[in-house]
């Protein structure tokens, strides 16, 4: 994305995504048109109520399950908590077990860190040099009293993508509930609950080009969750509060044009090109951070010896973040690149850049040609 006026460079759509035009129009028109209540039964309350049915079913044919199993929040966060505290008061069991990952989102994080202030019991699974968990180390972190496992879709900083599917054959053989944050791999890689095998599964629409303030919980049929917001019966009893057809059917839209992977390849080409280009540019002054399996729009990578927050000041038109916190001349790492073993003088150095829709390949080469300038010896 290019300011008209100006030279700057948006590479952070890991971060969050442009509204798309086409989800403006759908957003306009439902401003004209829908401002009863969802929940009222006259003429101005019916049309509300059309709006968002069409936006659940738009979301439920993205993931490929039943409309009935869409509960509309407020974004990601609030999916994620929905799903961990949802479950854990539902049963009410205050030795429960729940297994994640070292390099989950905050929003997974901090959840467990509060259950576990109730007597929950949280095993955090280690992560290879690449991102990834070994399936075999949660089929052993597995007890008695597991009741939970939420393990990301795709990371958010590095892009490595989890071998959901087999975690979550070893959940359905012991009857543990699955969950996984999928904001960012929607619209991405291919999302289908069933093809994943997830319980309950996070989207946040500003990720997929949607405004903020909107996101889904998919809760698969069967399971009982205690709502985080009580009320009246919204969202299938699940999530008190008026519903927004002004969100709901901007993220309905965004889904539906999230569906169509075909754009997916171009985006890739053009991160591998950005790849392929920093390595003819800088050789073994730059590294790569993640799997090979990882989302076709991110590239994370390292310039060991720098520090990534310095290399970005000194190209303020670009939108891009760093890997590690600079304060007071002190670098620290981001949990995630702790978790994978990544060295302090390469994390220092790392950058994340996510490229989206309407990147160009003459940005990228903008970029390289800054970052030549920057870091010539």
């Amino acid at each position: 994305m290019t300011d008209a006026n100006s030279n700057r460079i948006y590479l952070d759509y890991n971060a969050s995504t442009p509204i798309d035009p086409r989800v403006i129009a759908v957003m306009q028109s439902a401003m004209e048109g829908a401002f009863g209540n969802p929940s009222s039964l006259h003429w101005a309350g019916t049309p509300a109520r059309a709006m968002v049915e069409t936006a659940r079913r738009q979301v439920a044919d993205l993931l490929g399950c039943a409309a009935a199993e869409i509960v509309f929040t407020s974004g990601g966060s609030e999916s994620n908590n929905l799903a961990l505290k949802g479950l854990y008061f539902a049963r009410q069991h205050s030795g429960m077990h729940i297994i994640t990952t070292q390099v989950e989102h905050p929003a997974i994080i901090e959840p467990c860190r509060f259950l576990e202030r109730l007597g929950a019991r949280i095993t955090w699974l280690p992560v290879d040099s690449e991102g990834r968990v070994d399936p075999d180390d949660l089929r052993q972190a597995i007890t008695a009293d597991t009741q939970l496992i939420s393990i990301m879709h795709a990371n958010n900083e590095v892009g490595t993508i989890q071998p959901i599917s087999d975690c979550s054959d070893i959940a359905g053989e012991h009857g543990i509930v699955f969950h996984t944050d999928a904001a960012q791999s929607v619209g991405k890689i291919p999302t289908r609950v069933d093809e994943l095998g997830v319980d309950l599964l996070t989207i946040a629409g500003h990720k997929i080009y949607a405004p903020k303030g909107i996101g889904v919980l998919y809760v698969r049929n069967g399971i009982e969750l205690e709502p985080l917001i009580h009320g009246a019966g919204h969202e299938h009893g699940l999530r008190a509060g008026t519903e927004s057809a002004l969100l709901t059917m901007a993220l309905g839209k965004a889904c539906e044009l999230a569906s169509d992977l075909t754009e997916v390849a171009g985006i890739k080409a053009l991160r591998d090109r950005f790849w392929a280009s920093l390595q003819e540019n800088f050789g073994d002054q730059v590294v790569l951070n993640g799997h090979a399996d990882r989302l076709p729009n991110t590239l994370h990578v390292s310039f060991p010896g720098q520090i990534g927050a310095e290399i970005l000041e000194k190209m303020p038109e670009v939108a891009a973040t760093t890997g590690s916190a600079c304060h007071a001349g002190q670098v620290e790492l981001s949990p995630v690149l702790k978790a994978m073993g990544v060295s302090p003088e390469a994390g220092a150095g790392a950058i994340r850049f996510s490229l989206g829709r309407v990147t160009t390949r003459q940005q990228v080469d903008a970029v390289v040609k800054r970052l030549v300038q920057i870091l010539a010896p």
